[in-house]
């Protein structure tokens, strides 16, 4: 597969890009030829590595966002909404958890997402269609984690990464769970913390690495990482978390980064494409020869400003190692001439803008909506149909 004529940020010269199996193989600045592969054009398309999404629960983007004032800790929030929202946690939680896992993956792959990287217990996950990440130990909070100083120094886990809630909130507690953290590693184990609203500079530099969530903080506490000092201390990724503290599209998100002004346009884009990449040991984030071929094209040009002005509407096409995910129904024509196999691929529309995407999304929302008649998504799903019947 080519795609021709697409730009990359801060470039002036369109590329192609030849993608082969799984793998990217050449980026060049003509127009490939190739009699071998199948040729896609495209017209003022920006291309970049799919979105890496550091942090999200995938089991947890059915609920609706919970909260309804500013709290100091997760600590706080938790123990509030299991009382406030018990109700609407039980009819979520009739949802078959399968079902909720397969909308969190949609919910990523329709933004853009091409790896997420989830937290908590182990899913069981069948061909999904974008690259879940969960190599990691996973412990909840020095809170809500039983055994958690047990867990952090099993021999057994001690070369994996152990990823846990850090410093979220406010108070001198949220900053003193950092240290405790901190002197229980007893076996200098690498520690990527969540959230760290809490974390000075100096705690900062005992962390592998820290996963911004602005959104979700800002939801909670109405306060963030000091993501511009501590930056310096460590490396810095992002993430959403899940629909329980935030918008569904990541673009909202990485608005809401960038109105911060705590990092700068560059940085913010290399927190959701190669800084992750490097974090989580990945063949991904950047488009370059003998990298994974997880790409997007969009409608847009080559500016950050245009970036940043992305959203799921303008998205014309995901690409997973290779494989096409999602494409915008103007490339249906170009698709069908060449013999796609559109037989596992369903039409949505999202603000307006048709899109075919892999599997059969409708079907998932029908079910879904069988057991919670209130879950509200984000796109409108016509009549169940799949595109090669119906085009």
């Amino acid at each position: 597969m080519v795609l021709n004529n697409v730009c990359l940020l801060n470039s002036d010269e369109a590329v192609s890009i030849n993608i082969t199996g799984e793998k990217i193989v050449a980026v060049a600045n003509v127009l490939n030829s190739s009699d071998d592969a199948f040729q896609l054009h495209f017209d003022k398309a920006l291309a970049f590595p799919g979105l890496i999404n550091s942090h999200d629960h995938l089991d947890f983007n059915c609920f609706p966002q919970m909260g309804n004032r500013v709290y100091e800790s997760y600590i706080e929030w938790g123990n509030t909404i299991l009382q406030t929202y018990k109700t609407e946690i039980i009819e979520v939680l009739k949802i078959p958890e399968p079902l909720r896992i397969e909308w969190g993956i949609y919910k990523n792959l329709l933004a853009g997402v091409t790896t997420v990287v989830n937290h908590g217990k182990y899913l069981q996950i069948n061909k999904p269609l974008i690259n879940v990440l969960q190599k990691t130990q996973n412990l909840h909070s020095v809170e809500f984690e039983k055994y958690w100083k047990l867990k952090l120094n099993n021999p057994l886990k001690k070369n994996k990464p152990c990823v846990i809630h850090a410093g979220e909130g406010t108070t001198v507690n949220a900053n003193n769970e950092i240290d405790e953290l901190i002197k229980y590693n007893f076996l200098n184990r690498k520690l990527i913390a969540i959230h760290g609203v809490a974390m000075s500079e100096e705690q900062a530099a005992k962390f592998e690495a820290l996963v911004w969530c602005p959104q979700s903080n800002d939801f909670l506490l109405k306060k963030t990482a000091r993501v511009a000092g501590l930056k310096q201390r460590t490396q810095v990724c992002f993430g959403t978390d899940s629909t329980l503290t935030s918008n569904w599209n990541i673009w909202d998100h990485l608005r809401k980064a960038r109105e911060l002004g705590l990092v700068n346009d560059t940085e913010l884009f290399e927190m959701v494409t190669s800084i992750p990449a490097s974090i989580w040991n990945l063949d991904s984030g950047i488009i370059e020869n003998k990298m994974d071929a997880d790409i997007v094209v969009t409608l847009a040009n080559n500016s950050f400003n245009s970036f940043y002005s992305v959203n799921p509407e303008s998205i014309l096409m995901v690409i997973q190692r290779g494989n096409i995910r999602l494409f915008d129904e103007s490339l249906y024509p170009q698709l069908k001439e060449i013999n796609f196999a559109f037989r596992d691929f369903f039409k949505i529309e999202i603000n307006g803008a048709y899109k075919y995407v892999q599997g059969n999304l409708p079907k998932l929302i029908k079910d879904i909506k069988s057991f919670n008649s209130r879950a509200i998504f984000p796109i409108n799903t016509p009549a169940l149909f799949s595109s090669y019947t119906k085009g």
